[in-house]
C-alpha cells in the first residue's frame, strides 16, 4: 500500500471512526505527509495508531490525538498559534496546512532543528519555530490558540495569560496514570473558562511544577 493509500485509512480507521469528523481538519491531516515528519528508523510504522517515539524522552503525537486537539480547537486560517512542545513538527504541520500563523517552542534545540527541516521538506516553512523553555518564555503578543504537546502537573495560569480573548487553549492536566484533556477558553472579560474533553496521558512539560503530594 503506498503512503497516500495508508494516510487515507488512518484517517478513515482511527479518526472518522473515534468522532473526529470535521472535514476541514480532516483534509489538513491528508494532505500533511505524516511519513517525513516519524524518525528514519520508525518509518514503517508511521500511521500506526500509537505515540512514537523521539528524542529526549518526547514522543510524536499519535494520529487520533492530533486530530482531537485540532478539532478541539478549530484553528482558523490567519489566526495565531502557539504551539508549546514542536517535537517532529507535525502538529506544527497540521496547523500551518489550517492556514494558522504557527509560533512553536521546543526547549531541545536538535529536536527544533530537526523539525526545521522536516516542515521545510514538506513545503510549510513559514511556522516560526523558537528554541526556548516555555515556563519561562514571555508572549510577545497574545494568541488566539495555544496547544501544549506535554501535559501539566497542574494548571499554570501564565498560558491562559497569552490568550487573547475568545481564544482557546488545549492542554492536558494531570499526574496519574488517566489525565485530564481539557479545553480553556477566554471570554471578553478575562475568564478562563475549562471544559474537561476526554482522558489521555502525555509526558510532562519540563520545568512545569509538580504540586507537593499530601503526606500524613
Amino acid at each position: 500500500m503506498n503512503q497516500a493509500a495508508q494516510q487515507t485509512q488512518m484517517i478513515a480507521q482511527q479518526l472518522r471512526t473515534n468522532a473526529v469528523h470535521d472535514e476541514r481538519i480532516l483534509a489538513a491531516l491528508g494532505r500533511v505527509p505524516r511519513i517525513g515528519f516519524v524518525p528514519p528508523g520508525l518509518r514503517n510504522v508511521d500511521c500506526a495508531d500509537a505515540p512514537l517515539p523521539l528524542a529526549h524522552g518526547k514522543h510524536m503525537l499519535s494520529p487520533l490525538l492530533a486530530g482531537q486537539i485540532l478539532q478541539a480547537l478549530v484553528p482558523r486560517a490567519g489566526e495565531r498559534v502557539l504551539e508549546i512542545g514542536t517535537g517532529s513538527g507535525y502538529l506544527t504541520a497540521c496547523l500551518a496546512a489550517l492556514g494558522a500563523e504557527v509560533h512553536s517552542l521546543e526547549i531541545h534545540a536538535d529536536l527544533a532543528e530537526r523539525a526545521r527541516a522536516n516542515l521545510q521538506a514538506a513545503g510549510l516553512a513559514a511556522a516560526q519555530l523558537l528554541c526556548a523553555d516555555a515556563m519561562e518564555w514571555q508572549a510577545p503578543a497574545p494568541f488566539d490558540c495555544i496547544v501544549l504537546t506535554a501535559s501539566l502537573p497542574a494548571w499554570q495560569a501564565r498560558f491562559g495569560q497569552m490568550l487573547a480573548p475568545g481564544g482557546r487553549l488545549f492542554a492536558v492536566v494531570g499526574t496519574g496514570v488517566l489525565m485530564s484533556a481539557r479545553l480553556y477558553a477566554r471570554s471578553g472579560d478575562g475568564q478562563i473558562l475549562p471544559r474537561n474533553l476526554f482522558e489521555t496521558w502525555l509526558e510532562p512539560l519540563e520545568n512545569a511544577p509538580v504540586p507537593e503530594t499530601f503526606r500524613f
